[in-house]
């Protein structure tokens, strides 16, 4: 990171999986995603879009297995990108709160960027984590990815699903409530000088 930009580019190589990942925090949205899982793509496009982030990823893994270890481990690295990009967070909003619908289903997510990991996710359905949403991603991936995500970002987050049927639809709810609520987090306030925290860091 620069004094001018908000960017990361970082890769992790583990036996199980080999990815690139290049973010823009103060982007517009666009991104360029190909993991090997359709419908993470889906939802990583969808983060990107819904959050002002500019996103390029590239994972290779062994989804002939499972897709459990390229989701977590793309969530370890985006994570790892935004906490470097973000810098000594100053000028930042910090805090952001987001109702998304989609369709039956309604999704709320509020980000704390504290230096404190923490993720309180709720509301899904009974059976919801076994369901194959598009034949191969499983509902539990969508909180293995919020985990690894939290965890090496250092967010506070709040993540409940309040309605919702669909599996589909539940998913891309939750993603687009968390990227919008962690757009407003990382935005840059004019109204705030050094870092918003009485403790002086985050």
């Amino acid at each position: 990171m620069t004094a001018q930009t908000r960017t990361a580019s970082l890769d992790r190589t583990t036996s199980e999986s080999q990815i690139s990942l290049s973010l823009d925090l103060d982007g517009s949205g666009a991104s360029d995603v190909s993991t090997g899982v359709p419908f993470f793509d889906h939802m990583l496009t969808a983060f990107a879009r819904h959050s002002l982030t500019d996103l390029t990823v590239r994972a290779e893994g062994d989804v002939h297995i499972d897709v459990h270890h390229t989701v977590e481990d793309t969530g370890i690295l985006l994570g790892q990108a935004i906490l470097e990009a973000l810098g000594d967070k100053r000028g930042i909003s910090r805090y952001g709160d987001a109702l998304v619908p989609l369709d039956e289903a309604l999704a709320q997510a509020v980000v704390d960027i504290s230096g404190r990991p923490y993720l309180v996710h709720s509301g899904e359905p009974a059976g919801f984590e076994f369901h194959l949403i598009g034949g191969h991603f499983t509902g539990s991936m969508v909180r293995h990815f919020f985990e690894a995500l939290t965890l090496n970002a250092r967010l506070t987050v709040h993540l409940k699903l309040i309605e919702g049927r669909d599996p589909h639809h539940i998913a891309e709810a939750e993603f687009k409530a968390f990227a919008r609520a962690f757009r407003q987090a990382k935005a840059l306030d004019p109204l705030v000088a050094g870092v918003p925290s009485t403790k002086g860091a985050l």
